[in-house]
């Protein structure tokens, strides 16, 4: 069936369980295989069905949130609005507010400075992203967070920590409706060198990152930032990137596990989503 006609379809059925886009999204989407969603064909709308049904058969909680940046189409499941433990993915969000600092002439990152960024980017290296963090948090040490919020995160909040330091990267929490909005800055409103400087990076990560939205396979020209770690609630696996030609696609998901399984688990369930959503596309 042709979009406009699954559209026509879609336009006549009500369903009160329907899930949540977020609110740039033109309409409610229905939850119905049969229905496009609004802004999808029918094809990525069989494919976002099939995976809510997949998530009821996975370990502990995940939260999602698609965009096609060509179309406007954004879903966003029960649960993107899911405060998680952001792990390593604010890395990523640390590398876009210095680039973005760097190209206004706010700071000046020296050779050392970019090699500890690809460090952490490419290879998620916890080091590397300590003494950028010591380095530039600035004076009143809400540098960072302050530009978190601005490039898309805003319910971003920075969490209490047995340490001298707050806020920590390694202590936030975030939802997944905040990675997608971060994901869609980078590729929107970053001067170009810079953004097509951190997609490169982001497709050029280490192989312990080779999961999440890297599922969308290769020919789908997947970058992403990972993050997993292992908190009081239990573990939690996460990836946000982008896929497709232009990078058409973004996609955050969200993963804690709770008591219902750890890293492996996490991971598996981020990388079939984005296989379910993006492979052969």
């Amino acid at each position: 069936m042709a979009a406009s006609a699954c559209v026509l379809a879609a336009a006549a059925i009500l369903i009160p369980s329907a899930p949540t886009l977020l609110p740039s999204a033109a309409a409610v989407p229905l939850a119905h295989t049969s229905a496009c969603l609004s802004g999808f064909d029918c094809d990525m709308s069989r494919r976002i069905n099939a995976v809510d049904n997949y998530l009821t058969t996975r370990p502990g909680v995940t939260g999602y949130v698609v965009r096609d940046r060509v179309t406007g189409g954004i879903y966003a499941n029960a649960n993107a609005e899911n405060a998680v433990w952001t792990a390593s993915t604010i890395k990523l969000a640390i590398a876009e507010d210095l680039l973005n600092r760097a190209r206004v002439g706010a700071i000046v990152l020296s050779p050392e400075d970019r090699g500890l960024m690809e460090a952490m980017l490419a290879t998620s290296n916890d080091g590397a992203t300590d003494r950028l963090w010591a380095k530039y948090a600035g004076l009143d040490r809400m540098a960072f967070n302050n530009a978190f919020r601005a490039n898309g995160m805003s319910t971003l909040v920075p969490q209490p920590t047995n340490t001298a330091l707050f806020p920590d990267w390694s202590f936030q929490k975030c939802t997944a409706a905040d990675l997608d909005r971060l994901m869609d800055n980078i590729l929107t409103n970053m001067h170009p060198d810079d953004r097509d400087y951190l997609l490169d990076r982001m497709r050029s990560v280490d192989s312990n990152q080779h999961w999440g939205v890297w599922g969308a396979g290769e020919k789908m020209r997947p970058g992403l930032k990972n993050g997993w770690s292992e908190e009081q609630g239990g573990w939690v696996v996460n990836s946000v990137g982008f896929a497709g030609p232009g990078e058409r696609y973004t996609l955050a998901i969200m993963t804690a596990l709770g008591g219902a399984g750890g890293y492996t688990e996490g991971a598996d369930t981020d990388t079939k989503v984005a296989e379910m959503l993006f492979a052969g596309r």
